[in-house]
């Protein structure tokens, strides 16, 4: 099995992190300051613009270190940006069930975000650092994509997450009461000299919750399309950045798309079995590039030409 490793240069990693930090300083500190009233068509352009800027970051890698390294972080991209899709639906329902107002929803996001970089490196680091002492847990990795793609097909429409029955929540109100009522945008409040939580800080704790969800699916998944570090960091970073643009996006367009997840669950149970027979069996990375943008493109089609029933008007 290809170890985990990175052969490109330390110039690509400057560019890396000059690109990276500049684009999130853009999105969460110069955009972000249109107190969560978006319209579908800015958020649109604002979706377009980083994923172009994804794509011209591929073409550089295309350009200075091949072809080979450049669909890898392609194909990674792509399944990265299209879990974080289905994250982007969580936090829909997460912000739905708090009832958080528009005006405060940015200030969660940008830390909701910022958390997902967070966890995204930490177990980043500790899947390349497992599969490199042993190898055998690609088939850990593989079986949980599985795993989980077999539960996401499974279930029903009534057994979707419920934020109030969040473990961590339940835990979180043992150590400290949660007013009911919002006080603008804080998190915390005092009264009566004794502190109490907001909701405001309510759907944030959910919201970092599933941030460690879908790290605990993500990583494995793009360890399944490539073993170089540098690729893997990349594609998923680059997966983050914009994420608040596609929240209001999809939020605007929410319910289009119900077939989406259906996709979703498919590329992982794909990835799954190509991680459990990549000892056996090398998938092309062009193969699983074209699997995966087609799986998407087909669930996309027939939520558009065939719409569940109680969707039809």
């Amino acid at each position: 099995m290809e170890p985990v490793t990175t052969t490109v240069s330390v110039a690509m990693w400057v560019a890396f992190w000059i690109v990276v930090l500049t684009a999130l300083f853009i999105d969460l500190a110069v955009l972000n300051k249109h107190k969560g009233h978006v319209s579908i068509k800015e958020a649109a352009l604002m979706v377009t613009a980083w994923v172009s800027l994804a794509a011209l970051f591929g073409g550089a890698i295309w350009l200075f270190e091949g072809p080979r390294h450049a669909l890898e972080f392609y194909t990674g991209y792509i399944l990265e940006y299209s879990l974080s899709i289905d994250n982007m639906f969580v936090f829909i329902m997460i912000f739905g069930y708090f009832a958080v107002p528009h005006d405060l929803q940015p200030k969660v996001l940008l830390w909701g975000i910022l958390g997902a970089v967070i966890m995204r490196f930490i177990f980043i680091f500790v899947g390349v650092q497992l599969i490199s002492a042993f190898s055998w847990m690609i088939y850990v990795f593989g079986a949980l994509l599985i795993f989980t793609a077999a539960k996401m097909l499974l279930q029903k429409e009534d057994e979707k997450m419920d934020p109030g029955n969040s473990f961590i929540l339940k835990v979180f109100k043992k150590i400290m009461p949660i007013k009911t009522d919002y006080h603008g945008n804080n998190f915390f409040v005092k009264e009566n000299a004794k502190w109490f939580a907001t909701p405001l800080f309510a759907a944030l704790l959910v919201i970092e919750m599933s941030d460690v969800i879908f790290a605990i699916d993500s990583i494995p998944a793009v360890l399944g399309i490539t073993r170089d570090t540098f690729l893997v960091y990349s594609s998923n970073i680059f997966a983050i950045i914009g994420l608040r643009s596609l929240y209001f996006l999809l939020s605007g367009m929410a319910g289009r798309f119900p077939y989406l997840k259906y996709g979703i669950s498919v590329i992982l149970f794909f990835v799954g079995v190509k991680m459990l027979i990549s000892h056996h069996v090398k998938v092309p990375v062009p193969l699983s590039l074209g699997v995966i943008v087609c799986i998407l493109a087909l669930s996309i089609f027939a939520s558009k030409i065939f719409p569940p029933k109680e969707q039809v008007h």
